[in-house]
């Protein structure tokens, strides 16, 4: 199939309608196996799926390399987002730091660069705010990689409203990557139309709910010990995941009636909030990534979109995103 190919934001970026979010190939949804995450990434790119998006704290840098290695011999084809600002320590399992002072934003972008094995950056996100460092001093500094062509476009990542307008005075912000799905609905109030306003794309993850909506996950699942969701997402512990799971199966019977699967019915459900919505589901496996380029072509009536937010109410869902600490770091 022919991918859509649309405009992010209005600085020139163009990537395709669903993109790959990368970050469980490498880290936090159990065992690695590379080879299948290279498979996935090469399919991605045979299907249209270019927008491809990393990280550098995902895997300790693992991703990084293992994407760019893959995709070196197609560079051309791909649209390449990763971040900085978070900061971990191997020592420190569970350390997370956040930094966005000018000097270390080069220092990341450099280090990115050797990963990746590349010249340039196509989006360069700030994957979290650092609430010590004014946002004008580290979008100058992101500013400086776009004169210098080590960067195209930059984004903003879990930004507030307010932050994000800062930041777009410095330099256009191409982009906001926040979580967005039937289940994480925070950025309709205000940050949707703040973009919107600025003509800034918007790169919804974790659209299928950290594969909570695909229907696939219950209280008797046995994830694996390197999966971080009953650890970090309190929406995966206790009596959360049995209030969640009830709307979950009010999910799945809409997909049943309309023949498609739970996770293609949520994706299908943030494709028709915009045009101007890429989200990058993601996966470490060619089966799951061909059913979730198979959303794009399931069509949503005015009807069926509110049908499903009504099995679906805003203020339903029962857990935050984010235990204590990974909520102290997004913006609002």
């Amino acid at each position: 199939m022919a991918i859509e190919k649309i405009k992010l934001g209005t600085q020139g970026a163009v990537v395709s309608r669903e993109g790959l979010g990368c970050m469980g190939m490498s880290e936090f949804y159990g065992e690695r196996n590379d080879e299948e995450s290279a498979a996935t990434l090469l399919r991605a790119l045979d299907l249209g799926v270019t927008f491809l998006d990393t990280a550098d704290v995902y895997g300790f840098g693992d991703n990084e390399e293992l994407v760019g290695k893959t995709i070196k011999s197609r560079r051309d084809e791909v649209f390449l987002a990763t971040k900085f600002a978070n900061l971990r320590d191997k020592s420190k399992p569970d350390y997370w730091g956040i930094s966005g002072k000018p000097e270390y934003v080069k220092q990341a972008c450099d280090a990115s660069l050797t990963r990746l094995g590349l010249d340039h950056i196509d989006l360069y996100y700030q994957h979290r705010v650092d609430p010590d460092t004014p946002i004008e001093e580290t979008v100058g500094a992101m500013a400086e990689l776009v004169k210098e062509g080590k960067v195209k476009y930059l984004g903003l990542s879990e930004a507030s409203a307010a932050t994000i307008r800062r930041a777009h005075k410095v330099h256009p912000i191409t982009a906001l990557q926040t979580e967005y799905s039937i289940w994480s609905r925070e950025v309709e109030e205000e940050i949707l139309p703040t973009l919107r306003e600025l003509g800034i794309g918007f790169v919804p993850y974790s659209p299928l709910g950290r594969g909570f909506l695909t229907g696939t996950i219950t209280k008797d699942t046995e994830l694996d010990s390197k999966d971080f969701r009953k650890v970090r997402y309190p929406r995966f512990a206790g009596d959360n995941l049995d209030k969640n799971q009830l709307i979950v199966n009010r999910l799945t019977d809409i997909a049943e009636r309309k023949g498609i699967k739970p996770g293609q019915l949520a994706l299908a459900w943030v494709f028709a909030k915009g045009d101007d919505i890429a989200p990058i589901p993601g996966t470490k496996r060619r089966k799951y990534l061909e059913e979730n380029v198979a959303a794009l072509d399931v069509k949503l009536t005015p009807e069926e979109v509110a049908e499903i937010e009504a099995a679906v109410p805003v203020h339903a869902i029962a857990g935050d995103r984010y235990n204590e600490g990974g909520m102290k770091t997004i913006e609002k």
